[in-house]
């Protein structure tokens, strides 16, 4: 196998752990979500207790998931896609449809994100911003972060995405119908 198909799947390799190992991560948090919600609503309807930092945490916890989770979907194909015509395609096609979607709609989107967002969190740290509710949570400002790490993070995995499809493209022995040619 030439060494820069290799390379190229190494470096995907490299990059679909980490969104692994992030995804896997910010799951644990949904079960917390039940859990907590659940005592919200004991607290609130058997006892007429009010917690707003516990509900405020739920948000938070969603928040974190759906954000840090966006790049271990891209990774498993969980993102919502239209393949009308892609479902029909070979290997190779969609090797194209893939890299070509990633550099010229998926990277430029993270970058937009990212850089948009910077002045938004800068703002948000430097007056520790904190929850507007009486006794919510302080920390908005640290969920605020989480846009430009989730545009970085689904970035990376775009160029994983790039990085699987090139070594698909390069690869010698790859058939039109997908399947690769040991011989």
């Amino acid at each position: 196998m030439p060494l820069a198909i290799r390379v190229c799947a190494y470096l995907a390799d490299l990059l679909d752990s980490v969104s692994e190992f992030i995804g896997r991560s910010v799951s644990w948090l949904t079960i917390i979500m039940v859990l907590i919600s659940c005592v919200v609503v004991l607290l609130r309807y058997v006892f007429e207790i009010g917690a707003t930092a516990l509900q405020d945490s739920v948000t938070y916890m969603h928040a974190t998931v759906f954000l840090l989770g966006a790049a271990y979907a891209l990774n498993h194909n969980g993102q919502v896609r239209v393949d009308v015509f892609y479902r029909h395609f070979n290997r190779r096609q969609k090797a194209w449809v893939d890299a070509v979607g990633s550099v010229l709609f998926l990277l430029p989107m993270c970058g937009l994100i990212f850089f948009s967002s910077l002045d938004y969190v800068e703002q948000s740290w430097a007056v520790k911003e904190s929850s507007r509710d009486p006794n919510g949570l302080p920390f908005v400002y640290l969920l605020k972060t989480l846009l430009p790490v989730a545009a970085a993070t689904l970035a990376l995995q775009a160029v994983a995405e790039c990085c699987h499809a090139l070594a698909t493209l390069m690869h010698p022995h790859s058939s039109e119908d997908g399947e690769v040619d040991h011989a």
